[in-house]
């Protein structure tokens, strides 16, 4: 299970559990600006009682506001590339997951992908999931795939859902930036917003 710290590889992996896997989540410490993210990744982890592995790689070439401080995180900048993307950090984060569930016999890869990220995010779309699928079928002799059970849902169908499941939302960070409350400015701030008032619930980090 690629754990993210949001809410959408948090809902992910209780749906995974509800689906009776036993979850080792991948956790990565890849030089982003803040490490909340990373904290609250392993408190979901722990709440779900699943155990979890924390990554440290690097993107010494930076290319993206999340690894380079001299770009500044956009606010609600509406880009078709938005300055927040990390050039083939999917890839990567899939590659490492695919050596780890060879290694150990697992059955399945889950990330949390889905539709709102498609336009920004080529790594996130259903053709790219699926060409990845392909390409570890061929290239390991594991026999997984890859699930990505939020493809097609959007954020507030996404929310609904992790609600029924029991997600600890109050542990999930969806903020691009750190600190001690969301700044409820960047993308990622507005559309967990516009999601929990469509979904009709209230975020309990602002509560």
């Amino acid at each position: 299970m690629l754990l993210s710290g949001g809410l959408d590889s948090a809902t992910v992996l209780y749906l995974a559990k509800a689906k009776g896997y036993s979850c080792n989540c991948l956790i990565f410490d890849y030089g982003q600006l803040h490490k909340k993210e990373i904290l609250q990744a392993q408190r979901i982890a722990e709440a779900a009682g699943c155990a979890y592995k924390i990554l440290k790689i690097e993107f010494p070439w930076k290319g993206s506001a999340l690894l380079d401080r001299a770009i500044k995180v956009p606010v609600r900048s509406g880009r078709l590339i938005p300055a927040t993307y990390v050039p083939s950090r999917n890839i990567i984060f899939l590659s490492f997951a695919a050596s780890f569930a060879e290694t150990i016999g697992a059955r399945a890869i889950f990330i949390g992908a889905h539709s709102q990220d498609y336009s920004g995010y080529p790594d996130c779309r259903p053709e790219f999931i699926a060409a990845f699928s392909k390409m570890i079928k061929a290239g390991t002799y594991g026999n997984f795939n890859i699930q990505a059970p939020l493809l097609y849902k959007d954020k507030s169908q996404i929310i609904f859902i992790g609600k029924k499941l029991g997600v600890p939302f109050e542990l999930t960070w969806s903020c691009y930036r750190g600190g001690k409350a969301p700044c409820e400015k960047c993308d990622s701030c507005h559309y967990r917003a516009k999601g929990f008032k469509e979904a009709g619930l209230i975020d309990p980090l602002k509560e």
